[in-house]
């Protein structure tokens, strides 16, 4: 068998690249090294814009063309420092390189040292890494997720009012309605995606082991800490003032978990919507050309949330992990970290593909209000809940002497299926106030649903 040309071997890189192409551009390799070049620029004009060590403040122009150097970054960079992380084999290493060959270009060789003065790769990187994650879940990823929720919202408003029975443990249970079930999982996201919108994104500038020790030595004059904060939150992040070589990653964490969190609540819906389908109560709307089964023609699959389900899983799944690893650090540095956040990426494009399909198949699929109605006369059984309760209500009132009123419908309904004409009858023998048999005579299956419909309007 002769080998296949070169294929990507994840499928965020083949199948679904373009639902992840956005992503790419905060959290790949180039993404990243983009971030790194401008942490070094920023870094060697906050320097020289202070005239630290005798320098001169870089004038208008080159500091233009430095900065536009940083954004511009492209494929003519990224081959550049392939070509240089050859030699160095150190990626950190290679940018700075990169950036002193531009201070050569615009005659600035005279503050060339000041590139990466003082600083640790991690200086560098866990500045690049906060900046790349935060545009990426701030441009990409929430809104993705904003987008899901605003179709959920759309559907709860719309099917308010669409009466259906629930069902707890998998049994007939108290009616509610479509659009009040999709408004919890509305409810439940908006919370998930306000904290993730909240998280503070962390940066640290302090050197080897935290201590500013090269700085010092440097010149002992200077409030370092002061600098460090002022350049850190100058770039858009929230200062660290205390860590060991690494910053500790702790936001990140924060960051996972409740993106794993969202997830795992998208996979619940993805599960209830499939289960709505098969029970009918949705139809799925036959997309042109589309096959639903190689060999049953009839067939048309929940693909795109069984799609999502699977992709929501390894987003958790590697969210999760993310956030196990990168809480801890060997003494004051290792490099797991160094692979795991290179995958960082990875979770999110997961996720994002997850989204993309539930968007797509929540306009697949109509409900069925005949069938809902349908399921709701089959099962007048549910009504025990409300007899029983009005029972108890008159017995305290002193209208009614029943002394058990649960056993009462317990025997009535339990594993039963009764009809309309059964529970009039039940009723019209029950020793309750004449006020309380009229109003359980009326009631419905479709009727009791409570407050469902108007509890919506927390979401609306």
């Amino acid at each position: 068998m002769s080998p296949l040309p070169e294929q990507p071997l994840s499928p965020l890189d083949g199948r679904y690249r373009p639902l992840v192409t956005a992503l790419g551009d905060h959290l790949s390799e180039a993404g990243l090294n983009r971030a790194r070049v401008r942490v070094e620029v920023e870094w060697l004009l906050y320097l020289t814009d202070h005239e630290l060590f005798g320098s001169q403040r870089v004038d208008n122009e080159q500091a233009r063309q430095l900065r536009e150097f940083a954004a511009e970054f492209g494929q003519p960079e990224i081959d550049e420092l392939a070509r240089l992380e050859a030699t160095t084999r150190h990626d950190v290493k290679a940018v700075e390189y990169l950036v002193r060959a531009k201070l050569a270009e615009l005659g600035l060789t005279g503050i060339a040292e000041l590139t990466h003065f003082a600083a640790t790769s991690e200086d560098i990187n866990n500045l690049s890494y906060a900046i790349t994650i935060g545009a990426a879940v701030r441009e990409v990823w929430v809104p993705k997720l904003r987008t899901v929720i605003e179709a959920l919202r759309a559907l709860a408003i719309q099917h308010r009012d669409a009466a259906m029975l629930a069902h707890t443990h998998g049994q007939p249970a108290t009616p509610t309605t479509m659009g009040k079930e999709f408004a919890v999982f509305v409810h439940r996201l908006d919370r998930i995606a306000a904290r993730i919108e909240s998280v503070e994104v962390l940066g640290k500038f302090n050197g080897a082991t935290g201590t500013y020790s090269a700085h010092l030595a440097a010149d002992p004059t200077q409030d370092w800490p002061t600098i460090s904060r002022e350049f850190v939150t100058s770039l858009g992040l929230e200062w660290n003032p205390l860590t060991t070589q690494i910053e500790s990653h702790d936001w990140q964490v924060d960051l996972y978990q409740s993106m794993s969190h969202a997830c795992r609540i998208l996979h619940n819906l993805c599960t209830d919507i499939w289960s709505y389908i098969s029970t009918g109560y949705f139809r799925q709307i036959p997309q042109a050309g589309a096959t639903g089964s190689s060999t049953m023609p009839h067939k048309i699959n929940p693909i795109r949330f069984e799609n999502a389900e699977a992709n929501l899983e390894l987003s958790s799944a590697l969210l999760e992990s993310l956030a196990q690893t990168l809480v801890t650090s060997r003494l004051q540095r290792d490099l797991t970290d160094s692979t795991t956040q290179r995958n960082i990426g990875v979770a999110f494009g997961h996720s994002v593909v997850a989204f993309e399909n539930i968007v797509r198949g929540l306009t697949e699929i109509d409900l069925d209000l005949d069938r809902l109605a349908a399921d709701l006369d089959g099962n007048w059984e549910v009504l025990g809940e409300a007899i029983q309760t009005v029972i108890r209500a008159e017995v305290t009132a002193g209208r009614s002497s029943i002394a058990d009123p649960y056993a009462v419908l317990k025997e009535l309904t339990r594993g039963k299926r009764i009809g309309q004409a059964d529970l009039v009858e039940f009723i019209d023998g029950l020793d309750i106030g004449p006020e309380a048999k009229d109003r359980l005579r009326v009631m419905t299956p479709a009727a009791y649903a409570g407050l469902a419909s108007q509890l919506v309007a927390y979401i609306d």
